[in-house]
């Protein structure tokens, strides 16, 4: 919750209803719902800011349950090798805050919000997590050498997506590509940006 809540809250009337909404639908970890929602979803949204206050959103996916529930206030989820530019990698080690948005487009059709602070630990760090032997043997199986490093998230509150304008999607097999340098799997050149001007 932030100032900037607040005082649009009062300036539009809508300070009773948001106050119904934080004591009936907002917490400050995950709870059994929520941790089981976590671990059948298969895509999460991220947003990022740099010390400046810049924004960047990015995409993350993986197989089924990627984003790891350590216990109610810690999550954990792989980064994987992609075009190097480090955007989200970058911010959080410049400003911790994270936003993480699931969205279950295909049963559900629910969304879960998961905000907190993040901070980045390399493979080798992760026995020092004292993780549990499922969620050790659930990692090797999964992910194999495929993450090149993990961003922990320490959640600060937890919050419900209402579904009211989430679209119903159908899901269909598509191969992965994983660690793909092709750039043909890759989307290529497709918004024509190499041959546009800079101004």
């Amino acid at each position: 919750m932030s100032k900037g809540e607040h005082l649009l809250q009062e300036r539009y009337g809508t300070t009773k209803k948001a106050s119904t909404f934080y004591e009936n639908q907002m917490l400050n970890y995950l709870n059994e719902q929520m941790t089981e929602f976590i671990s059948k979803q298969g895509m999460v949204f991220i947003a990022t800011a740099d010390s400046s206050g810049n924004c960047d959103s990015s995409f993350k996916a993986g197989s089924v349950g990627f984003v790891r529930v350590i216990d109610k206030k810690t999550l954990i989820y792989p980064e994987y090798k992609g075009n190097g530019v480090m955007a989200s990698l970058g911010n959080i080690i410049e400003n911790p805050h994270i936003g993480l948005m699931f969205i279950d487009f295909f049963e559900q059709n629910i969304g879960l919000h998961v905000n907190g602070k993040a901070s980045i630990i390399e493979n080798r760090e992760l026995t020092s997590l004292k993780l549990s032997e499922k969620i050790i043997n659930d990692i090797k199986e999964k992910e194999g050498n495929r993450p090149e490093r993990w961003v922990i998230i320490k959640i600060d509150e937890t919050y419900i997506h209402c579904s009211k304008h989430i679209p119903m999607l159908k899901q269909i097999d598509k191969k992965i590509y994983w660690g793909t340098d092709d750039e043909k799997q890759k989307g290529g050149d497709f918004f024509k940006v190499k041959h546009s001007k800079k101004v």
